[in-house]
């Protein structure tokens, strides 16, 4: 489990009226083959497809937790009319009343999406600028399809037969219940306890429960951490301690996951750091999720301790695992990592070392931090924690 910090991004709509859930059942799909090929750049641990409205191009976040999305920019660019609003919630459980629009067009390569519902949202908030969006290819617009990803590849394939990628070649069969969204939620049994995990490949992590499913006594090992660990549309949530832990069994389908490690947070979720060992199909018609494994890569938890976010392009120490004598606290601003320099960086420069983080691939990191008016050098070596036998 390469990634603890950051997960990005659960976009959920919720407090749906009769009116809005029918909103998401609008629009209909064309094809001109049996089967598209999508592009699809998987980068950053994300999945991302180029979308053409009104002749110009987009890049679209490929997103099954969340609805259709498009910016403000892009609304007003189009001249869109406002259907209605309603309540959105992100990943922190916050929420803010959001435009409900009608997209006529958006074409993904030779795929034409007529008549879309779409929710209009501000991406410049946080981090989530430097991705750099103009919206999200939302579950709603892809129920009307059956998919068939494959991050190894860069591979999406999109057709209205089930058959063309057949799915008795999957030996995982995973059934869910869709929201009014369409967004996909699986049940696991997680220590004898039955969890609903949303099926989201708009988030970058790979397992977390919701704070209070967490049952210490089942869990094998376990680390406490404390801090923020993620953000959301809306921004990040408020720093609160929680747990990354090493499960014995975890069941989905007819699969059962051993030595599975999970963290707790605001919601329980699914994603991508898991997603990418597998190739696997999407089936709204038959509400089934279709995996075939292509690699096997263990559950492992390697970090030097802590995770840092960029606030007003200042990277901040916001995460760190409850260890004896850990020299660093959230809140702590770092200066630099490695002798590079990270003070008083511009938005291009804080978003550069955001998807391009000084740590990764290193072992060891010297950083020079500030707290409370002080500069400290700290020098913290990479860790495996929770690992089997040891």
């Amino acid at each position: 489990m390469k990634k603890i910090f950051y997960s990005i991004l659960l976009v959920s709509a919720v407090s749906l009226s009769a009116q809005g859930k029918k909103f998401f059942k609008s629009g209909e799909v064309q094809l001109q083959n049996p089967v598209e090929k999508i592009n699809l750049r998987y980068a950053n641990d994300l999945p991302f497809v180029q979308v053409n409205i009104n002749g110009k191009s987009y890049n679209f976040l490929f997103d099954t937790g969340a609805p259709t999305v498009i910016s403000t920019a892009v609304y007003t660019e189009l001249g869109l009319e406002k259907k209605h609003k309603g309540k959105v919630k992100d990943s922190q459980k916050n929420k803010q009343e959001q435009i409900f629009t009608i997209l006529p067009e958006m074409i993904v390569d030779k795929a034409i999406f007529k008549d879309v519902g779409v929710v209009v949202m501000d991406f410049s908030v946080s981090e989530l600028s430097c991705f750099k969006i103009d919206g999200i290819l939302g579950a709603n617009q892809m129920a009307k399809l059956f998919w068939k990803i494959n991050y190894a590849e860069n591979s999406l394939e999109a057709s209205k037969d089930l058959a063309r990628f057949n799915p008795a070649d999957y030996d995982i069969v995973i059934p869910f219940s869709p929201r009014p969204q369409k967004t996909p939620v699986v049940e696991t049994d997680l220590q004898g306890e039955k969890i609903d995990l949303t099926f989201d490949t708009g988030f970058s992590g790979r397992l977390k429960i919701a704070d209070n499913a967490y049952n210490a006594q089942k869990a094998l090992k376990s680390v406490e951490v404390y801090g923020t660990n993620s953000v959301g549309a809306y921004g990040a949530g408020k720093p609160a301690p929680g747990y990354i832990f090493r499960t014995a069994s975890l069941s989905l389908g007819n699969k059962n996951f051993s030595n599975e490690i999970i963290a707790t947070g605001n919601a329980s979720l699914i994603g991508n750091d898991f997603f990418k060992n597998f190739i696997f199909i999407l089936d709204w018609s038959g509400n089934k999720i279709y995996m075939k494994r292509i690699r096997n890569e263990p559950a492992k938890l390697e970090s030097f301790g802590f995770g840092y976010r960029f606030i007003d392009a200042r990277p901040t120490v916001a995460f760190v695992f409850r260890e004896e004598n850990f020299p660093l606290k959230v809140g702590d601003s770092i200066i630099s990592i490695n002798d590079i320099n990270l003070d008083g960086l511009d938005k291009d420069g804080a978003c550069h070392y955001f998807l391009n983080r000084v740590e990764n691939g290193k072992n060891a990191i010297n950083l020079k931090i500030k707290r409370d008016g002080k500069e400290m050098q700290v020098k913290l070596e990479k860790k495996e924690f929770l690992g089997i036998g040891v």
